[in-house]
């Protein structure tokens, strides 16, 4: 297991899989070039793949949270297996970058979505742009989010927007809770796009903006397009791929 590492949280449900899996693996021939496993939830995984972004590992995300979307289910007699069957999805991130209001630039890399939020009890006052072309010329809301695929089955989802299929080549821009035009609902867009969202009254309604959960405060222009030059490869079990998770979550039905 030379070229495994391992990474997990450090509840004790993740070290309990991560001594598990360290056991398994010892008694294996089992080897797999660049592998990193993880254990834990989505924001570790997050945090997991951001630090090795540079790199051309391979990840396998083991769940010790709660939903785990980006994660496999652990299966401690076959894990083994799994691994090694697992199926392979590369995903592009989204690069923010943040003006604010002292003029400073601030870069980062959202995997699931950028959002843009009020930072005070008034309402935000945003423009968005695709290019050159204006989606919205004044949106009064609580905020705006910009989702990949991968993450639009989660907060995305939430504020009502599409789940995009992982082949779509698409975004999704979706309010949040919005005032003015009260019934918008938002645009799908090329994954090709560059999105330009301004605040138009930042000293009276000064607005937040998060690459997952980075966060930048009084934010003035953000600029949101996908990073090509990353890839982050994930690894999903033949059962539960990453297609078929944001399929279920299309027909899942709520219960109360």
């Amino acid at each position: 297991m030379k070229n495994i590492k391992i990474f997990s949280d450090k509840n004790s449900k993740s070290l309990k899989i991560r001594k598990i899996i360290n056991f398994k693996l010892k008694k294996t021939k089992f080897d797999f070039s660049n592998l990193i496993i993880v254990i834990g939830g989505d924001g570790f995984m997050l945090k997991i793949l951001k630090k090795n972004r540079e790199s051309n590992n391979f990840f396998y995300g083991v769940n010790s949270g709660n939903y785990g979307f980006l994660m496999n289910k652990f299966s401690p007699k076959l894990i083994i297996r799994n691994i090694f069957k697992a199926k392979l999805i590369s995903i592009s991130p989204l690069e923010m970058i943040v003006r604010d209001n002292k003029k400073q630039i601030h870069k980062y890399l959202a995997i699931n979505e950028v959002s843009i939020f009020r930072q005070r009890g008034q309402t935000a006052m945003l423009s968005i742009k695709k290019g050159t072309k204006s989606i919205i010329k004044n949106l009064v809301s609580d905020g705006v989010l910009v989702s990949t695929p991968a993450g639009s089955t989660g907060y995305n989802l939430s504020v009502h927007g599409p789940i995009l299929s992982l082949n779509s080549k698409k975004l999704a821009i979706s309010p949040i809770s919005p005032f003015r035009p009260r019934r918008w609902k938002g645009k799908v867009i090329s994954d090709r796009s560059k999105v330009f969202i301004k605040n138009l009254n930042p000293n009276k309604r000064p607005t937040s903006a998060v690459a997952d959960n980075i966060e930048v405060r009084n934010a003035k222009n953000i600029t949101i397009k996908t990073n090509y030059k990353i890839k982050f490869n994930l690894l999903y079990d033949n059962n539960r791929s990453l297609q078929k998770k944001i399929k279920l979550e299309q027909i899942r039905k709520e219960t109360f």
